[in-house]
């Protein structure tokens, strides 16, 4: 758990509570944990437990180049497929910026025989 100091904003450190700078009186919080401010002399001391718990959902994973529907609405072009055993010379293909925009975009093939796929920088 993160706290901020409502004096000046800086993070609260946890430290025990020194003995010698209570007053009798408040001997009983010595060595007590309390929220010291480091740059303020803002302090809050920790008399009960201070927790939450929450449960986490996990977020679905999303395809980044698109899944299954990338494939769909792409245009044809004249290209010979890898695959030894096809002799295919027509692919669907499609360009992704995947690096940095100073360098050239990615093309990705897919044979429309074999249905094998590859790609080219």
């Amino acid at each position: 758990m993160l706290l901020f100091c409502p004096s000046c904003s800086n993070l609260l450190t946890i430290t025990p509570i020194p003995a010698d700078h209570l007053p009798l009186n408040e001997q009983h919080f010595a060595n007590v944990n309390r929220f010291e401010c480091r740059t303020c002399p803002y302090q809050m001391i920790l008399d009960k437990r201070y927790f939450e718990r929450k449960m986490m959902k996990s977020k679905e994973v999303e395809d980044v180049l698109g899944g299954a529907d990338s494939w769909k609405n792409v245009d044809k072009t004249e290209v010979n497929c890898r695959e030894e055993k096809c002799d295919n010379r027509e692919a669907y293909f499609r360009q992704v910026q995947i690096r940095s925009a100073d360098e050239p975009m990615t093309t990705f093939y897919k044979c429309t025989k074999c249905a094998s796929e590859w790609r080219e920088n």
